[in-house]
């Protein structure tokens, strides 16, 4: 067999052994990494690519480090879950760098960061100042966490004494043209339903349309595979908006030009339901409205 066979299919396998591994040790995203995942990740590449590239080396070789080396992975990772003396071992843990608005040189200087790197870390969580931070902690994936002092804090809708609706993440329902039942149906809205909402927003079937989300509060934000369509309906919308507010402010003008008490009355009248009717439209006729 030609060697570039050789190493296209040692190269396929490599792939399919790598691909399968990484889904056995689970996900973690790159900024969570501590430095013992970030090694490990590194030195089980270098393997497969070995593993790849290497035709003199045998294929069971290969396999079976790093089949040893995700075995290892696992068992370390499990004991850090089930013992806190074995995590502080493998992962360390968090080092406080800043404490009651001071800086712990100590620690800056044990995990060998200079000034600069501090205040990296500080202005990334929008802290500029240092008389800004109560306490600041190095974690184990080297981010560092900020706590500002209380009158630095972001007001939230509790401090405020304000009650929030409750809220959940809002649902794709379609995507490519495909109409997702089982998440509409979980969400509590019907396919008919759905329909009439994506035809308010320029579609005229489910397949025209590349994306719809639902939000917590009902609404629906699509995305047309032709856009002109919605840029048409975006125009239509601030056309009738616009029109509606000078039909009102020509009714307040008829009110104040009329000398009859009776029609005057009647003007303000019409104007008020017309304010009335307008503030139920915004919502759809907004231009951030989707």
């Amino acid at each position: 067999m030609p060697e570039y066979l050789i190493v296209a299919l040692r190269t396929v396998l490599s792939f399919l052994v790598l691909f399968s591994l990484a889904r056995i040790l689970g996900k973690k995203q790159i900024s969570h990494l501590t430095f013992f995942d970030y090694v490990i990740g590194i030195v089980i590449g270098d393997m497969a690519s070995t593993l790849a590239l290497d035709i003199e080396m045998k294929i069971r070789n290969g396999l079976i480090g790093i089949v040893i080396y995700t075995l290892f992975s696992i068992i370390i990772a499990y004991g850090a879950i089930k013992s806190f003396k074995f995590r502080d071992l493998v992962e360390s843990s968090p080092s406080i760098l800043v404490k009651n608005g001071k800086i712990m040189e100590k620690s800056l200087f044990k995990h060998k960061l200079t000034y600069d790197d501090l205040m990296n870390g500080l202005r990334e969580k929008d802290a500029f100042n240092l008389s800004e931070v109560e306490m600041a902690i190095l974690e184990t994936n080297g981010q560092i966490s900020v706590m500002k002092k209380p009158e630095y804090q972001s007001l939230t809708p509790k401090d405020l004494g304000l009650s929030m609706e409750e809220d959940h993440a809002p649902s794709l329902v379609i995507i490519d043209g495909t109409l997702l039942d089982k998440r509409l149906n979980y969400l509590g809205y019907t396919r008919k339903w759905l329909l009439e909402e994506i035809k308010k927003q320029g579609a005229s079937k489910i397949e025209d349309v590349f994306l719809a989300q639902i939000n917590s509060n009902g609404k629906v934000y699509v995305d047309l595979y032709k856009d002109d369509i919605k840029v048409q309906q975006e125009k239509h919308k601030q056309e009738l908006s616009t029109n509606l507010r000078n039909a009102q402010i020509e009714i307040e003008a008829m009110a104040f030009r009329t000398k009859d008490k009776n029609a005057k009355k009647m003007y303000f009248n019409q104007s008020i339901e017309l304010d009335e009717m307008i503030k139920k439209l915004n919502p759809y006729l907004s231009l951030s409205q989707k």
